[in-house]
């Protein structure tokens, strides 16, 4: 019975608080954050260690830029979603030029350098990373205004 009155105590108690998360903008994030951040980790390590003989300097330069602005933008995500409730429009729209711009970016230079090797370059890739890095800016942007708003 005990169970039973703390879970009625605890949904009373939630209805009290004031500012209500949007715990699925903040789960997202959180997932998309350890996706992120754990195959930064794979693809730099797989990179380094077996990639590394097949590359010319500018592909290893590219790929080591996508794995830092994947890894970036992983602990950006967690940090982020730790500390902002997203109850705010402009917040929501920040998480998703973030995570659209994270995977645009990194995944488009991997595909590219990727296909490259095997000498069958996707060039359609391309135009997808400038569109990916731009997602990126407006997404920091956003979390410019957002950082700002609290203070005007």
């Amino acid at each position: 019975m005990n169970g039973l009155f703390l879970c009625s105590n605890i949904s009373k108690v939630s209805f009290r608080f004031k500012r209500v998360y949007n715990m699925e903008t903040i789960l997202i994030m959180q997932i998309m954050a350890s996706f992120y951040g754990l195959s930064a980790v794979i693809i730099g390590a797989f990179g380094a260690h077996v990639l590394k003989k097949h590359f010319n300097e500018g592909q290893l330069g590219s790929y080591e830029t996508a794995v830092k602005y994947q890894m970036y933008h992983a602990l950006l995500l967690l940090i982020l979603s730790f500390n902002l409730g997203f109850t705010k429009r402009l917040e929501v729209y920040m998480a998703h030029f973030l995570i659209w711009g994270t995977f645009l970016f990194s995944f488009s230079i991997y595909g590219l350098i990727l296909s490259g090797l095997k000498g069958r370059k996707w060039k359609f890739l391309g135009p997808i990373t400038p569109l990916g890095g731009l997602f990126l800016v407006i997404g920091w942007v956003l979390l410019l205004f957002s950082v700002l708003g609290n203070f005007i």
